[in-house]
């Protein structure tokens, strides 16, 4: 009920003890706009205050304080006394003559002998007394309002307050309203559950209450419209308010409230008047100088602002609802519109300050390790060398690649312009272009870096010269020069020691992402074995996510080296992992992406689901990036070119296996598996003298080529020189299923074909039996026609029934479905040591026995086996590890 609403009582005083008059508006409930919105959430909270002796309504100017609890008061049954304080109100007997007027104005009886103060400056003992009895005595509580009580800073007041709040017991409801924390001691309301409080954090307007506000403005936008200034106000009602009536004036309001600009509205108007003007000079400048930071502490303030009680000023502030919120951790920030205006001030008021305010900021939170901060100030302040330098001499360059902060390095020195000279801001350029994969300029400018760090000191030359290192490497990489790449990390290896461990273990990134590049190089030159031991010292390496996107990669790259291998249940796990990698850590496609969908569709390629190959290599091609590294282009022909031919298009396969692969050095694997590419393309035109020549040339270097070279013999009639050949086969090899199951094919057939038919039989249970375990259904569909009637007698048929065959007779493949991942991670040696025992039904105890380790760290191990097996129980584990060819 409003207290404008009661019948004006007889003898109500007219003046207070100074003899000014009491003015009636200031014990009247405030009138609540047409486009003011009733939001039940917070009058709900308010219905607390009835059964709490204080309620504290805290927030900023504009928040909308006055007008939420005046819309509560007057949907209330009982009549609710209000005053609006002022700063004339200070002298004890002016502000309790005020307080009694709100009650009497409000239909309150207050007894006759209660008084009035007679004089401004104290108040009688007993009419508080006798105030606080009479309250005591009410029926109903009273429910007194003031507003605006921050203007109350008289610490008598606030304990002559507190007393008659308690000794009136349930009789009285304060409510204040306040921008500021009051003098009373709260601590004790709070322990004791008797105080009901609505702070700046609540009263902020949600997207739906804006909505309704912007509506009750006249103005209809979509939620992604209303979310936007939401987020840019931070739901401050009175920032929407004044946004809403300026875009009202707009044509195009939507676009408006995109674009306004803060510093040039009546919003900078209401926060300049409202929180600025309220400050003293000095903490004014100290708001101006801090409204270039995202975020500040009291050293960093008192180090832009050479000031030494930066401390206790923005506690104060935080306190006084100025538009300072606390983050935590001695760590404050500005409400952004009003940082947006104070920086606008900022610039009329010191034209320059600004760039030097940045500048110093910069190197001070480079000191205190935020590097991240550091970089955006530094741009910010144009401050390009001191920005490049930060960065490579932090080891940070590597994150330009690693898909955490790339978009945001990338943005940040999108600005740097070609007038910026020096070591430090050439290799930054250097490192975006071959991020972006342009080689040409990338590499020109290393070149240029190189030769200033030769005359320039400037820049840490350990740190300058392991990123000149890693971007070597990678230029290596993407032009297929292993020898580039073997002294690159030469040079990165004897820089090492001159670095600060503590920046190589803050960026893991870097050398993982220097063994990556060497990886790929070496796995192009066809060391296979040393690519997969650096390759798989970065996937087995933890980091989080700062090691994801190396981790991915490397994996890749592991996987494609066990498919060229002829292991297809070990690529496709590997692969598996990778892609749980991307998925883990929501990397963005880039270089490497899409090796392990390529491997992952090659072995569905040779299991003959071939629509699911094709999706995955739509997926893959889909990621695709200009001037990938020639490892995964050939991996891309190379597969293409294995399904075109296994859909029947030989002409395009073969133009596959033609495709050139811009590299510096020809890869033996890629040549090879080309050459067997292209062989079998023309075995399946019926041309096996073309198939010969294409692939014997190179028939002693791959075990692979030697089987597809023998089939090419075996297709020219010539059965025996076909077995000469697979018992000759490179013993550097050591084949997997995919390569040994074709050869025993190829035998079984030479055998059928010279009348051996028992060996025949017998080979060829043999590669079903090996064939069967991998899904390898290609291999016996490339075999021609001799081989069906044998599938469908006896035990040759009892092996293919279920995964060749649909069933005991002859008949198509039978299409599976894509597997669903086994492993969620790779298993370590020392898991895999575990699973083994566990597989042996050995106890904890035994198991920790065997291995010489403790019981707990048994255990450690089985939580990690039970997680990357995506399990819970020991048998289920070790089912999950058959299925997965792991035990």
């Amino acid at each position: 009920m409003a207290a404008t609403d009661a019948t004006p009582q007889a003898g109500l005083a007219c003046a207070d003890p100074t003899g000014d008059p009491l003015l009636r508006t200031r014990f009247a409930l405030p009138a609540r706009p047409a486009t003011f919105v009733c939001r039940p959430r917070l009058t709900g909270h308010l219905d607390q205050a009835l059964g709490t002796p204080l309620t504290m309504v805290n927030g900023s100017a504009g928040a909308g304080k006055t007008l939420l609890v005046a819309d509560w008061a007057a949907r209330l049954r009982h009549p609710v006394a209000w005053l609006t304080a002022e700063t004339t109100d200070q002298g004890p007997g002016v502000f309790w003559a005020h307080v009694l007027q709100a009650l009497r104005a409000a239909g309150m009886a207050v007894a006759s002998e209660v008084g009035s103060p007679a004089e401004a400056s104290r108040v009688d003992p007993r009419t508080l007394t006798r105030l606080a009895a009479g309250l005591e005595a009410r029926e109903h509580p009273a429910v007194v309002v003031l507003d605006e009580f921050d203007r109350v800073a008289s610490r008598e007041i606030a304990e002559q307050l507190e007393f008659v709040l308690h000794h009136a017991g349930r009789g009285l409801r304060l409510v204040l309203v306040t921008r500021t924390e009051p003098l009373l001691p709260l601590h004790r309301y709070r322990a004791s559950g008797e105080m009901t409080e609505i702070r700046d954090a609540e009263l902020a307007f949600t997207p739906d209450e804006a909505h309704e506000l912007l509506a009750r403005h006249g103005l209809h936008l979509p939620a992604s419209a209303v979310q936007a200034v939401v987020e840019r106000t931070r739901g401050w009602a009175a920032g929407l308010r004044l946004c809403a009536l300026a875009a009202r004036q707009s044509p195009d309001p939507h676009t408006y409230l995109k674009q306004f600009e803060a510093d040039h509205s009546a919003v900078a108007d209401f926060l300049l008047a409202e929180v600025l003007d309220r400050q003293a000079p000095g903490i004014q400048d100290l708001l101006l100088h801090i409204s270039v930071l995202e975020r500040c502490c009291p050293d960093l303030v008192n180090a832009l602002t050479q000031r030494t009680d930066a401390e206790a000023v923005l506690a104060a502030l935080q306190r006084e609802n100025a538009f300072v919120h606390y983050l935590g951790h001695s760590w404050y920030t500005l409400h952004p519109l009003f940082a947006e205006i104070l920086r606008a001030h900022l610039r009329e008021r010191f034209p320059g300050l600004e760039q030097e305010l940045r500048s110093r900021a910069a190197r001070w939170l480079r000191r205190s390790g935020a590097l991240p901060e550091a970089l955006a100030q530094g741009a910010a302040a144009d401050d390009w060398e001191f920005t490049a330098r930060a960065v490579i001499d932090d080891l940070a360059l590597g994150q330009l690649f690693t898909g955490l902060r790339s978009d945001d390095l990338t943005a940040l020195f999108e600005r740097m312009g070609p007038d910026v000279r020096g070591p430090a801001p050439d290799l930054v350029r250097a490192a975006r272009e071959l991020a972006g994969r342009d080689v040409e300029h990338g590499l020109a400018h290393l070149r240029r870096a190189e030769e200033e760090l030769a005359r320039d000191g400037a820049t840490d030359p350990a740190a300058a010269g392991l990123a000149c290192a890693l971007l070597e490497a990678l230029a290596a990489r993407l032009t297929g020069t292993p020898g580039r790449a073997e002294r690159a990390a030469e040079q990165a290896l004897a820089l090492r020691p001159d670095v600060p461990g503590r920046l190589l273990d803050e960026h893991p990134e870097l050398n993982a992402l220097l063994l990556t590049h060497l990886g790929c190089a070496r796995l192009w030159a066809g060391r296979f074995e040393d690519a997969r031991t650096v390759l798989s010292a970065v996937a087995g390496r933890p980091g989080g996510a700062a090691m994801a996107l190396p981790r991915w990669e490397a994996l890749g790259h592991l996987a494609l080296i066990d498919y060229l291998n002829g292991w297809l249940g070990r690529a496709e796990h590997k692969a598996l992992a990778a892609a749980g990698q991307a998925q883990r850590y929501s990397l963005s496609q880039r270089s490497g992406a899409g090796l392990g969908a390529l491997v992952r569709a090659a072995v569905l390629i040779d299991r003959a689901e071939l629509d699911e190959a094709q999706t995955l290599l739509d997926e893959a091609a889909a990621s695709r990036l200009p001037g990938e590294d020639p490892v995964e282009e050939a991996g891309r022909m190379l597969t293409r070119g294995r399904l075109l031919l296994a859909k029947g298009d030989t002409r395009a396969a073969l133009a596959a296996a033609d495709a050139i692969v811009p590299a510096v050095v020809s890869s033996p694997w890629a040549e090879d598996h080309a050459a067997a590419l292209a062989s079998a393309a023309y075995l399946a035109q019926g041309q096996p003298e073309s198939a010969r020549k294409a692939v014997e040339h190179v028939a002693d270097r791959r075990a692979a080529c030697a089987v597809q070279a023998a089939r090419a013999r075996l297709a020219a009639g010539h059965p025996e020189e076909a077995l000469e050949m697979l018992h000759s086969l490179p013993e550097a090899d050591r084949p997997g299923p995919a390569v040994t199951v074709r050869a025993t094919l190829v035998r079984a057939q030479a055998a059928h074909e010279l009348g051996d038919h028992t060996t025949a039989h017998r080979l060829l249970g043999r590669a079903l039996q090996d064939g069967r375990r991998e899904q390898l259904r290609l291999p016996f569909l490339e075999t021609g026609p001799w081989i069906r009637p044998l599938l469908g007698t006896g035990r040759l048929r009892e092996l293919a029934a279920g995964w060749l065959l649909p069933g005991p007779g002859n008949g198509p493949p039978v299409p599976t479905a894509q597997p669903r991942p086994l492993v969620v991670d790779e298993l370590s040696a020392r898991e895999r040591d575990v699973l083994r025992r566990l597989a042996e039904m050995r106890s904890t105890e035994e198991i920790a026995t065997d291995l010489h380790v403790s019981v707990n760290t048994v255990k450690t191990h089985l939580k990690s086996i039970y997680r990357k097996l995506a399990v819970s129980r020991r048998g289920d584990a070790v089912r999950r590890a058959r299925e997965a060819r792991i035990l």
